[in-house]
């Protein structure tokens, strides 16, 4: 295996992909620029357009079917489509999380409790349910990354319902890591630092968070996208073969402080 191309001849999924400033898209251009062929899901005709683009930048055979990962028939079929495609896979990314707008404002204390199972269904359990249908794919051991943000073990102003679900999609990653481990199949979240994409800038605030951290990251800053590329690349290589169940940060060392 090239040093230079650590993922050559595997084969990765990649929920979450909406723009090109999507977490998704840094981390799926990382993975493809390391080798790994890929394939997209998109969710619904209104982001299909947007995908598409994207995914032709690797060619236009990139596969991408659509699949609602709040809708078991659909991720079922997905997979049924991917099984046709790749009879093998060999990664995961989970970069999906979504809370209604009203619950991203005001008080934790008034969340509907709609809005609090509407959070954990796309953000934490769509990773349990992408997770069983992806593993019999992965007959070779695999690796699944989750992508969370500090919220999930913190208070965050606004972040509200978000950050409980967070710290449910971590808790998943750890319980996804024990059931799959002895499958040789590693699960990991990346809590990344707050970086402007579509979804950050529904939460209240966002800019004012962004400050914070560049006045209290221990590197002035929070991360650059093609960081977060890196860091999906090592834990999908063989390079993190001992690691699962495990948070890691990427966030200019915000985590770390107190003061």
């Amino acid at each position: 295996m090239s040093s230079d191309k650590p993922l050559i001849g595997k084969t990765g999924v990649v929920f979450g992909v909406a723009n090109k400033r999507s977490i998704a898209w840094a981390i799926a251009k990382a993975w493809a620029e390391a080798g790994a062929t890929l394939i997209f899901n998109y969710q619904g005709e209104r982001l299909k357009d947007n995908v598409t683009q994207l995914t032709g930048t690797f060619g236009v055979d990139t596969p991408m079917y659509p699949c609602d990962v709040g809708n078991d028939e659909e991720i079922d079929s997905f997979f049924g489509k991917v099984a046709t495609h790749a009879p093998k896979i060999d990664l995961l990314l989970h970069s999906v999380a979504f809370a209604p707008k009203e619950a991203l404002e005001g008080q934790f204390v008034d969340t509907s409790r709609e809005a609090f199972q509407v959070a954990h269904d796309i953000s934490a359990y769509s990773l349990v349910a992408l997770s069983r249908r992806a593993a019999p794919l992965m007959t070779d051991g695999g690796s699944i990354i989750a992508m969370s943000y500090y919220g999930a073990a913190k208070v965050i102003p606004h972040y509200n319902v978000m950050g409980v679900a967070k710290a449910s999609l971590e808790a998943s990653t750890r319980y996804l890591a024990y059931d799959l481990g002895a499958r040789n199949i590693r699960v990991n979240c990346i809590s990344a630092g707050p970086v402007q994409t579509l979804a950050a800038r529904g939460v209240s605030g966002f800019s004012r968070m962004m400050k914070h951290y560049e006045e209290h990251a221990p590197m002035g800053r929070s991360c650059r996208p093609e960081e977060l590329g890196a860091a999906g690349t090592f834990l999908a290589s063989d390079g993190a073969a001992g690691i699962t169940g495990q948070t890691i940060y990427v966030d200019g060392g915000y985590e770390i402080m107190g003061m």
